[in-house]
């Protein structure tokens, strides 16, 4: 067969739904507040301030900082608020729990701001492949916002996708 080759998938009308668009390049990092407690569980008020105020924060500059106490200590909520304050001038954004718990926090918030009106009507591809993790709760949130607007939802590749939705006529 000669004659020349024709990219379908890009001619076709199929919106394709890249969560890899989304994809914050800051850097990820953990921050253990037991570092800070005696023997890793009593917080001592005093020695817990003198602490943060000597600690160096500027390492977490520009990240996404997940926030956690690896210990079974049994903290005070206002602890992980004073932790906070230090890191909110410097961090893009603080979470509280481990980097899984980041990610899914970080795209439930990245997803939410987006309008999906332009996929209003149109047969919809969430992307499967990733350069990156992508936390599942996010194809789930995606799924849920695409499915208000698209006529379908379907996830992997165009050549491979497999449907997740059509809206009855």
């Amino acid at each position: 067969m000669e004659g020349e080759i024709v990219n379908k998938v890009a001619n076709s009308a199929l919106m394709v739904f890249d969560m890899e668009d989304f994809y914050p390049t800051n850097p990820r990092l953990e921050l253990d507040i037991a570092q800070w407690l005696y023997e890793g569980f009593i917080l001592r008020e005093k020695d817990f301030r003198a602490a943060l105020k000597d600690f160096d924060w500027t390492v977490y500059t520009n990240a996404y900082v997940a926030l956690y106490c690896s210990t079974d200590a049994i903290l005070p909520a206002w602890a992980f608020m004073l932790v906070t304050s230090y890191l909110q001038p410097l961090s893009k954004q603080v979470f509280l729990g481990d980097k899984k718990h980041l990610e899914s926090s970080l795209y439930q918030g990245l997803l939410d701001g987006i309008d999906y009106s332009i996929y209003d009507g149109k047969a919809t591809i969430i992307k499967g492949c990733s350069k990156h993790d992508i936390p599942e709760e996010a194809y789930i949130i995606a799924t849920q916002k695409l499915m208000k607007h698209a006529r379908s939802v379907m996830f992997g590749e165009a050549c491979s996708a497999v449907p997740i939705f059509k809206k009855k006529v």
